[in-house]
């Protein structure tokens, strides 16, 4: 008998440990379903904000778009800008390069002709001094045409043409 009542004290001790142990399994699995509730829970608030998150997102994607479009055609615009300012200075450099050939010409053609021009110089100055000549001769015969004034109350000699 000894041994049976081993037995049956084995096989409580063996079935309060199984209870102890479906209790405390209990227990835990109780409380990892708690912690599994609030992990669902962060995770939806989680998918909301991401929500939040990937419309911002999408807002911010098409806004660079559209800046991205609009730098490009102002950028068009800018090259469009700079090709005519790159005209100008092209038609500056030729309006240059063509001063300097006339001016070279004509350098040649005065070195070439240095002897003729003198000469006009030369005429067209005597040319002048006649012409000076010819205009002093004409105000001092003016001025003698009416310098004379008779007194007032004086007679004048009759005038005779004919000589």
């Amino acid at each position: 008998m000894d041994w049976q009542i081993l037995l049956y004290i084995a096989a409580i001790v063996a079935a309060i440990g199984f209870l102890i142990l479906c209790v405390a399994l209990a227990m835990t699995l109780n409380s990892l379903k708690n912690t599994l509730k609030e992990v669902t829970g962060t995770v939806a608030g989680l998918e909301n904000q991401l929500q939040g998150v990937t419309l911002e997102t999408t807002n911010l994607l098409h806004k660079t778009n559209e800046l991205a479009e609009d730098i490009q055609v102002k950028s068009e615009k800018l090259n469009t800008v700079v090709d005519a300012v790159k005209g100008v200075g092209n038609s500056v450099t030729d309006l240059n390069s063509s001063i300097r050939r006339v001016t070279s010409e004509v350098s040649t053609q005065v070195e070439l002709n240095q002897d003729k021009i003198a000469q006009v110089v030369q005429w067209s100055n005597v040319v002048m001094g006649i012409r000076d000549k010819w205009k002093e001769r004409k105000i001092y015969e003016s001025r003698a045409a009416s310098s004379y004034a008779p007194v007032p109350g004086q007679k004048q000699l009759p005038h005779n043409d004919q000589y």
